[in-house]
């Protein structure tokens, strides 16, 4: 897509002013958030992500269409898998239930913003060097490969670590043990002390880069326009914050997702190869959008609906042993 200065500016001003609307609508006043509550936000982002996919495909054609609905897709499927720690962050700093939503809007923007430079960086990266699509691709398809091997070893469940930039902030800024509402700081005994609040938003937001060392090279696989990278990345991360407390208690059920993340990370690596190879040269196959976009919704749904029955046939499993051990109980 040839993207204007001013577009660029509109798209941004128009994000803000949406991130704005949900603030001040949904998440202005601390509070528990719901089911329903969740259900529609998460609606609602979902169905601007369409709308603005349309918007693309009217002004700058299917294929770009294309590109942004894959890229957002893979990119929201990617941010399932970062719930995971945001639940343990939460859990080890101990953040009230009524202060979450707060917490996780304003690490998505810390996110979105860190995301904003891997982007650019990447950007300029492969304008520059062709070449960078082989390292691209061999990193997505090793991070796949470790993908499996963290399923298969159970490493989903271990605690949160703090990451080095954490450590740094509290060695050098001394803080409270306490919440104090919404606050980020406060003054104690004419000190200035750091919250948790503030602790726990810069390790929502500083993990996510974690993440985004694979994202952001598998959206890049699909697209290498910078627009829509930003775009699909920006649309799936706002929605991020309801979709926490939508399927948060899903996602333990979720057993298989690990799996089907890495047949994604896989598929994209290779064809971020099979991309690089055709561009120097070598009569290859190259990968259509289209394909990309059935493989990786396929995966999707297969991954979805095993892991629910998996979950489900766990559960039946553990009732059944139960009943046993009280009816032998029982009979003693």
């Amino acid at each position: 897509m040839d993207v204007s200065f001013s577009v660029w500016v509109l798209t941004v001003v128009g994000l803000c002013a949406l991130i704005a609307v949900d603030f001040f609508i949904g998440g202005r006043k601390p509070h528990e958030v719901s089911i329903k509550e969740a259900g529609i936000w998460t609606t609602v982002w979902i169905v601007l992500a369409v709308l603005f996919g349309i918007g693309i495909f009217l002004t700058a054609g299917g294929q770009s269409s294309g590109e942004f609905f894959a890229g957002f897709v893979t990119e929201k499927s990617l941010s399932v898998d970062n719930l995971f720690v945001f639940v343990l962050i939460m859990t080890k700093f101990a953040v009230p239930s009524i202060y979450q939503q707060r917490v996780l809007m304003v690490g998505v923007l810390i996110a979105l913003v860190l995301r904003a430079g891997f982007i650019a960086a990447g950007a300029a990266i492969i304008s520059a060097f062709s070449w960078i699509f082989f390292i691209f691709g061999g990193f997505l398809i090793w991070t796949a490969w470790k993908l499996i091997q963290d399923a298969r070893k159970g490493e989903d469940d271990e605690e949160y670590e703090e990451n080095r930039f954490l450590k740094m902030v509290e060695r050098r800024f001394p803080s409270t043990d306490q919440y104090h509402g919404t606050k980020l700081f406060i003054q104690e005994n004419g000190k200035r002390l750091m919250t948790p609040m503030l602790i726990v938003m810069l390790a929502i937001g500083t993990t996510d880069v974690l993440f985004a060392l694979d994202s952001i090279p598998a959206i890049f696989g699909l697209t290498q326009d910078p627009y829509i990278v930003f775009t699909a990345n920006a649309f799936a991360l706002m929605g991020l914050r309801q979709l926490y407390f939508l399927i948060g208690g899903l996602l333990k059920k979720l057993v298989h997702l690990s799996y089907g993340l890495s047949v994604i990370l896989g598929f994209i690596g290779v064809k971020l190869v099979l991309h690089a190879l055709h561009e120097a040269g070598v009569h290859v196959p190259v990968i259509s959008i289209p394909v990309s976009l059935g493989v990786i919704c396929a995966v999707l749904i297969v991954t979805t609906i095993t892991s629910l029955y998996a979950s489900r046939k766990q559960a039946d499993s553990t009732d059944d042993k139960s009943t046993k051990d009280e009816t032998a109980g029982k009979e003693l």
